[in-house]
This record gives C-alpha cells, sequence and structure tokens, in this order.
C-alpha cells in the first residue's frame, strides 16, 4: 500500500522578517553632518544615454535571425556603411551576432576624450554575451545628440553550460559591462552660479533641516549668503569669479550642522518579507489578539483491485481528509515602549509568526499605538 502523504498549506501569503536598524540609542537624537552629505548643487547632476549595437563575436550563442530580423537589418546597414553589400534576399543564419543595448551615465564635467564604463544588455534571443565585442555604438542623451562613442570587449560575470537538453546558469549571461568602455565626445554645458546665485538642494525635504542649514552657511561666513526657499531648496550668493565661486562651494560642502532626525517609519518589502525599522519608532500601551488559520490535507490513496478474470484494471483512487486548524489568540498586553529595542522586544512578545507581524503592524498603526509611518514597497 502505498504510504499516506500529509500536505500543510499555510495562508501567510509573505514570510517577513524583522531587521531593526542600529541607530542612536537616545529617541530624537541629532547627529553633526557635512552640508555636502545632506544637500547637492543645482545643475551638478549625472545625465542618461542610451545607444543600439551590435555585439559580436560570439560562441555560438547570439540571436536567432529568423525571430530577431532586426538584428540581420543591422549587420547589413553597417556592412553597406563599410563597402560591402548583401544581395537582397540572402537569409543569414548568423549565430555569433547579437543585438544590444548600450546604457551609461554621464558624469556632471565630463570633458571630451574622458572614458567612461557602459552597460550592454541583450534585446534579442541571445543565450548569452560572453566572450563578445561590442561594435562602434553611438550614444545618444536626451535630446538626441551624440555625446559618446562606445567600443570594446565585454566583461560578463555569469557561467552557464548545457548538454544532452540540461542547462544550468549562474549569474545573468545576457547584460554585462565594458569598463572605460565609451569615449566622451560631447560635454553637457552648465551654468553654475555665474550670475552670483547658486542653488542647494537637500536630499530630504524638511523645513526644520532647511532652517539650520541656512543659519549655519551664515554663520560660518559671518554674513547673509543663504536664505531659505522652501523645506528643500537654499539660494546661495557666490562669488563671481570661477575660482573663487569653486572654494566657496568646497567650504559650504565642509560646513558641519546638526541635522534633524528622521521622522518614525517602518518600511516594509512585500516582495523580500522584511520589515526594517528605524530609531525612532516608538510603541504606545496596547492590548493585540492575533491567531492564524491553516488547512491540513492528508492525502490516503485507495488502491482499487479488480476481481480475477474480471477484466477490470488496478487503479489508484485519490482520497484526501481536509481539516481546519484555528489557532487561539488570547490578549497579551502590550506596555508603552519609548525605545526602538524595546518595541522590537514587545513584538517578539507576541510569538507571532513572520506572516502576521505585518497584519499587526496595520493593526497597531490603525488603533494609534504605533507611533510611526507605515511605508510599503
Amino acid at each position: 500500500m502505498p504510504q499516506p502523504v500529509r500536505f500543510v498549506r499555510s495562508f501567510f501569503p509573505f514570510v517577513l522578517a524583522l531587521s531593526a536598524v542600529l541607530a542612536s540609542a537616545l529617541p530624537g537624537s541629532a547627529a553633526a553632518e557635512r552640508i555636502g552629505d545632506i544637500a547637492t548643487i543645482q545643475g551638478v547632476r549625472d545625465n542618461a544615454i542610451i545607444g543600439y549595437g551590435l555585439v559580436v563575436g560570439l560562441d555560438n550563442t547570439g540571436d536567432q535571425t529568423t525571430q530577431t530580423p532586426f538584428t540581420a537589418q543591422t549587420l547589413n546597414n553597417m556592412m553597406s556603411e563599410l563597402g560591402i553589400t548583401v544581395p537582397s534576399g540572402v537569409n543569414m543564419q548568423l549565430r555569433n551576432v547579437a543585438a544590444a543595448m548600450v546604457t551609461a551615465q554621464l558624469p556632471a564635467f565630463a570633458s571630451p576624450g574622458q572614458q567612461i564604463d557602459v552597460t550592454v544588455s541583450s534585446v534579442g534571443t541571445a543565450r548569452s554575451l560572453r566572450g563578445g565585442t561590442l561594435l562602434m555604438t553611438p550614444l545618444k542623451g536626451a535630446d538626441g545628440q551624440v555625446y559618446a562613442l562606445a567600443q570594446g570587449n565585454l566583461v560578463i560575470g555569469g557561467a552557464g553550460a548545457q548538454a544532452a537538453g540540461s542547462s544550468i546558469t549562474v549569474n545573468q549571461l545576457s547584460a554585462g559591462r565594458i569598463p572605460n568602455g565609451a569615449t566622451i565626445e560631447r560635454g553637457v554645458p552648465l551654468d553654475l552660479g555665474s550670475d552670483g546665485l547658486l542653488g542647494l538642494d537637500l536630499k530630504r525635504a524638511d523645513f526644520t533641516t532647511a532652517t539650520t542649514a541656512m543659519n549655519a552657511i551664515n554663520g560660518y561666513f559671518g554674513r547673509n549668503v543663504a536664505s531659505a526657499i522652501d523645506g528643500r531648496t537654499l539660494m546661495l550668493q557666490a562669488p563671481t569669479d570661477p575660482s573663487a565661486r569653486v572654494a566657496f562651494i568646497s567650504q559650504v560642502q565642509n560646513i558641519r550642522m546638526e541635522s534633524a532626525a528622521p521622522s518614525p517609519k517602518v518600511t516594509i518589502n512585500a516582495r523580500t518579507g522584511s520589515v526594517v525599522m528605524n530609531s525612532d519608532v516608538r510603541l504606545r500601551r496596547a492590548a493585540v489578539a492575533h491567531g492564524s488559520l491553516s488547512i491540513v490535507i492528508d492525502a490516503q490513496p485507495i488502491v482499487s483491485q479488480p476481481n480475477p478474470f474480471g477484466g477490470g484494471q488496478t487503479a489508484v483512487v485519490p482520497n484526501a481528509n481536509i481539516t481546519m486548524q484555528q489557532q487561539g489568540g488570547a490578549l497579551q498586553m502590550l506596555n508603552a515602549s519609548p525605545d526602538l529595542l524595546d518595541v522590537v522586544n514587545a513584538l517578539n512578545l507576541l510569538g507571532a509568526t513572520p506572516g502576521d507581524l505585518i497584519s499587526i503592524l496595520e493593526a497597531l498603526k490603525a488603533s494609534g499605538s504605533l507611533q510611526a509611518e507605515l511605508e510599503v514597497i
């Protein structure tokens, strides 16, 4: 007789783990930070550039031209520019060529001749780009202008093998990088406070931080050179001379100030099942009752054996016994917790499974006991 098979199916959709952020032990404490670490200069940023090109030299792992006709079309156009004419109607069965998108970030103050890294990603049916070489590919910005030219040998961080219909892959083989694979041909013009006004943007909008930064800058220079426009932007009166302006920005970035403590927040990642709390999360006194529901399926197949000479066939008849189990959820008291460690200990005392934690946190927030903002990402 076959042995009975037992299945247990849980209704918990996520496996959540509680992770506490190690931060200051004092609630609401502030730390001295450089202005350059919490704010950026307006206009000083990277610019995304993108291009479309061909990767050649693959070991029979390229695109299937019957399924990706744009690969053969691109190759024909490239050969035409090189003076090679492919007869019309010829179906090139090339497996060592792959179409790819090339992306990069053009840094601020980039000058022609500098080199930047590029990322090459397959857009066709190529199984692997390992060992490939990217042909010269122009990289354009949002305005359609060419800002860099990319070319070089790809570096692939993965590995793979296949035989007899079986295959194994480690990491990603259809994307790779080319260190210093693009040469900048055009820089992005940047007017950095040539009119005497320089914008400073806080990375996190906060009126208290904006006011503190303004006072710290004015106190450092001994005069009113900064004014807060709103909770994120400050305007600075900078020198008009380029050298003096660069020195002025360096001084501003190195000024230290007491930044405001972050607002209490609990971040829940529903995809990975993690819960992260910052150091300012507080818990008021509350009573919590939470139970869990599960379904138990006992599968005991029954073998149906026909009589001798009956002409029938032996068959296995499925037989399942399904029961529901509801665990009790007695009320448990949670004392007020003024510290993050106390909050973690109080939640652990409930004995809740990781899957129940998100429901408990939402209920505590709705009742006003959890003094924090809930964010689901």
